[in-house]
Order: structure tokens, then sequence, then C-alpha cells
């Protein structure tokens, strides 16, 4: 990747804020749209989720999932040519005991500080994704396949 390839994907994976979450439903796709924050030693994602959310039921019962990160719509680029990144990956669930958790949970308030109400909410909980493979689009002609440590490597030099 050159170097105007990897900030375009270094700022995709850190600034983006929504994500959509592609879990397995009762054997079939389903996908939802999921806030998400960026655990910065790992690379991982966090997000906070509703045990009343179809996706979070799915994520218990099948943990692999993929998550898409797209850059926002511009006139100028053709829907098809927008940068995007996929992650392949396995969803955890913490455990409020964890010593990651108040880490983890801070890193998401950081991002989206209106969501403190919802941490007292007993059906609410933190997952991390870690992701297990990675593909990048930067646009037409420009799809890369990244291992997770050249995922990680990329993302730390930022």
């Amino acid at each position: 990747m050159n170097n105007e390839q990897i900030q375009l994907f270094r700022e995709l994976y850190t600034q983006q804020q929504i994500a959509a979450l592609g879990t397995l439903h009762k054997g079939h796709p389903f996908v939802s749209m999921v806030p998400f924050a960026v655990l910065p030693e790992s690379a991982s994602l966090i997000i906070h989720v509703s045990q009343l959310a179809s996706h979070t039921r799915d994520m218990l019962q099948s943990p692999p999932v993929s998550v898409l990160i797209c850059a926002s719509p511009e006139p100028a680029i053709a829907p098809q040519a927008l940068p995007r990144i996929t992650v392949q990956g396995h969803a955890t669930q913490y455990n409020q005991a964890e010593n990651e958790y108040e880490s983890a949970k801070e890193i998401y308030l950081k991002r989206f500080p209106h969501s403190l109400d919802m941490f007292s909410f007993t059906d609410f909980s933190l997952f991390r994704i870690v992701p297990s493979s990675v593909r990048f689009v930067g646009g037409f002609g420009q799809a890369r396949t990244l291992a997770v440590e050249a995922f990680t490597e990329l993302l730390r030099g930022a």
C-alpha cells in the first residue's frame, strides 16, 4: 500500500463511528448498524449493545462476525468506489469484572459520551471484536487483504 492508501485506511478505521455488523441469525445472515470504538493496543473493535437486539443474541450463540466500515458517500465518487474496510472477526462479551472492561468502557465513552446513561441499563453490554482478517478497498482496483499482524502494524503507525 502506498502512503495515501495507508492514510485513508487509518482515517477510515479510526475516525468513522458507525459500522454494519453481520451476524448469523437463525442460520441466515443478518446485518445491523452499530456505533464502534477502537482499542488502540490491539485494533479490536468495541461495541455497546442491548440484549434485546438480535445481533447481541446472535453473537452470544455464534461469535464469528463481519463488520463493514464504509466512507461517507460523496457526490463525485461512485458508490462502488467508496473506500471501505471489511473485518472478519470473533465477538466476545466483556465481563464487568475483567480488568479490560473499564478501559474499554472509557474508550467507548470518550467517543460516545452521550452513551453514558446506557451503561446503567442492565440489558446493555460491551463486546470486543477481535479481527482475524481485514479487507481494505481504497477505490476501484485498490483492494488488499491484510494479515492481522500487518493490519495492527498499519494502525500502530498512526
